[in-house]
């Protein structure tokens, strides 16, 4: 029976796999099962071959090695055998299924706070493609004047390609508490829970404006490295994407 022999790209930063197709494979493999959650199959590039390459040096010091394997999607190794040419993988989200596309959730009821944040992010995108490996593009949530966001729209499956979830999480009101209750955008909401829900934690940045009228904590529970507490005169300068002093920095590495 003729071996018929799939690709696998390694991926050692972020590539979408249209652009991780264009450029030669890593290795060549014979699938010898397929499970929901793994995949063996032996390699058939030389063991020495294999010895000397980068992502073997990084599997022997304990990183874990994520593959985009055709037909099949991401994957981690689990295990190598050098001798017997046998390789085994654990299926893997990896960002390769993703586009290089950074979302805004705005909202419409304080509109100031995020025309400041579209404004940033745009000077922000200009200069950080100039010299990115790949371009970045702003994407938008879409504001109907009428009816609920649906789940299987459009606009939830951008947010789930995304390189980057920005969402603007200003308070619109205050509820009269004990201690003060600060009440986001409902809609900004629903894209935030949806996002918690899909997408890594680096991949989240929610941001606030400070409104001297408005008092209180964030309403969802996330790291502080994925918070920005800005003002009218910066939205920028303590966001973990382009530069922050937080000890949470963006992993995505676009650049170069």
């Amino acid at each position: 029976m003729a071996i018929i022999a799939l690709k696998a790209w390694y991926l050692q930063e972020y590539e979408p796999i249209r652009e991780l197709e264009k450029r030669p494979h890593d290795l060549r493999l014979s699938k010898n099962s397929l499970l929901k959650s793994a995949l063996r199959a032996d390699f058939l590039e030389d063991s020495e071959d294999v010895k000397q390459s980068v992502w073997f040096q990084r599997y022997l010091e304990g990183e874990t090695v994520e593959f985009y394997i055709e037909g099949s999607g991401g994957y981690a190794i689990s295990n190598i055998d050098l001798i017997s040419h046998e390789i085994y993988f654990t299926k893997q989200d990896v960002m390769a299924h993703l586009e290089p596309t950074i979302f805004l959730c705005y909202q419409t009821e304080y509109a100031e706070s995020s025309e400041l944040l579209r404004e940033e992010l745009q000077t922000i995108i200009e200069k950080l493609n100039k010299r990115s490996r790949l371009l970045l593009t702003l994407e938008e949530s879409h504001r109907p004047t009428e009816g609920a966001v649906r789940l299987k729209s459009t606009l939830m499956q951008k947010i789930r390609k995304s390189l980057l979830f920005i969402a603007d999480g200003t308070p619109i009101l205050q509820l009269d508490s004990e201690p003060p209750q600060p009440i986001p955008s409902p809609k900004v909401c629903v894209e935030v829970g949806y996002a918690l829900q899909c997408k890594r934690a680096e991949q989240i940045l929610l941001a606030q404006m400070e409104r001297s009228s408005v008092n209180g904590q964030f309403a969802f529970d996330l790291p502080q490295g994925n918070r920005l507490l800005f003002r009218k005169s910066s939205a920028s300068s303590r966001c973990p994407a382009w530069g922050s002093t937080s000890s949470t920095p963006c992993r995505t590495r676009t650049c170069s």
